[in-house]
């Protein structure tokens, strides 16, 4: 083999060759770029947050009910007489009226020529009355002299006194007469509020017939049940606060608590008068709550405590990072939650934002002042 020939086998040789080391040496320099595993690196912090802590405060212990809100009492306002025709309907639903107010008028028909006959009755029974008894006294005046026998004037007598009673009747008859026509006029036995008109104008009353319904006083209560072993922590002229929905609370006081407890539902009724309000009315369905004793509780604000999984947790901050810490939460008054297990009133946790945090993080504290951080923010 000529010189030529391997000159022509050495040049793939000398470039396998170039070629490996210029291998290696990118891979000394990539392993020289890649910073140690065991060197220590800091993690930035990912976001940024305020810090709060448990307070103590003063809260009223409660005790939670559901219940209707109906009228104290109830007035069914009928027809006392029958068979008259209803000419005027004065009020409608919802008017406020006072005691002895006309509310109807029924029309008087025959009425009023009933009592015009038992008054022209009346006199004439006045008259006989009159005239037998003159007649009596007659007769005993001529008792002595023999004139009249026994029997004369024990008759004159017998008639004298059936006048009388003659004339006894006529005036009871005019006195009914007189009570039926007043009973045409329909009027309010108390002070209250029209809640159920059913009555229509020119319709046949009938005797009993219900026309309105009236709200005494125009008072409400709310009719709350409870546990009967609740019962026990109700006093009468408790505070009651009860929720109508949204925003809307009415505040009210127990008037009374039922000595008994329904065998079907184990509850009692306790009876609340509430304060006039323009949002109640009866027959709504509400909750509230029984404030009784005052009792020193830990409360968070309602931002500082995430729900997750069904428990409860807060996220303690220690240092740089946040922890979760699962707490047991108990009422919730405004914007505040009490923390009744897992948290020291001394413990710093994260005030909003916490749905955005997991166990370890690392964050930054937001500094006090006008510039501070209202809330927890991503960071750019």
């Amino acid at each position: 083999m000529g010189i030529p020939a391997m000159k022509r086998h050495l040049v793939p040789v000398f470039f396998i060759v170039v070629l490996s080391a210029a291998c290696a040496a990118l891979f000394v320099a990539m392993r020289s770029a890649v910073p140690s595993s065991s060197s220590p690196t800091a993690v930035a912090p990912a976001l940024t947050v305020k810090h709060t802590f448990a307070t103590a405060q003063r809260w009223p212990q409660t005790l939670h009910a559901v219940g209707s809100v109906a009228a104290w009492q109830e007035v069914v306002i009928g027809a006392e007489i029958g068979g008259q025709r209803l000419s005027h309907l004065l009020v409608d639903l919802g008017d406020r009226v006072e005691k002895g107010q006309l509310l109807a008028q029924l029309s008087p028909g025959t009425l009023e020529a009933d009592l015009n006959a038992s008054r022209a009755a009346l006199q004439e029974a006045e008259v006989n009355a009159a005239e037998a008894q003159r007649a009596a006294d007659r007769a005993q005046a001529l008792q002595r002299t023999k004139v009249l026998s026994e029997q004369a004037l024990d008759q004159a007598l017998s008639a004298a006194d059936a006048a009388h009673a003659r004339l006894a009747a006529a005036r009871a008859r005019v006195q009914a007469d007189s009570l039926r026509l007043t009973y045409t006029e329909v009027r309010a036995p108390d002070e209250g509020v029209i809640s159920v008109r059913p009555a229509v104008e020119g319709a046949l009353v009938q005797a009993g017939a219900e026309l309105m319904r009236l709200q005494r006083q125009g008072r409400l209560e709310w009719r709350a049940e409870l546990p009967g072993p609740e019962l026990a922590q109700v006093a009468l002229g408790q505070p009651v606060r009860m929720a109508l929905g949204g925003a809307q609370i009415v505040e009210g006081r127990v008037r009374r608590v039922s000595p008994q407890v329904d065998p079907h539902t184990r509850t009692g009724i306790v009876y609340v008068d509430l304060e006039p309000s323009a949002q109640a009315r009866a027959g709504l369905f509400a909750r509230g709550e029984f404030l009784l004793a005052e009792h020193t509780v830990l409360t968070l604000p309602e931002t500082a405590v995430l729900l997750r999984d069904g428990f409860s947790y807060v996220f303690r901050i220690e240092g740089s990072q946040v922890r979760q810490q699962k707490v047991t939460v108990g009422v919730r008054r405004g914007d505040r939650v009490e923390i009744r297990e897992g948290l020291d009133a001394g413990t710093p946790v994260v005030e909003s934002g916490v749905g955005f945090l997991s166990d370890g993080v690392t964050v930054r504290l937001a500094t006090a002042g006008p510039n501070a951080y209202p809330s927890l923010k991503e960071r750019p």
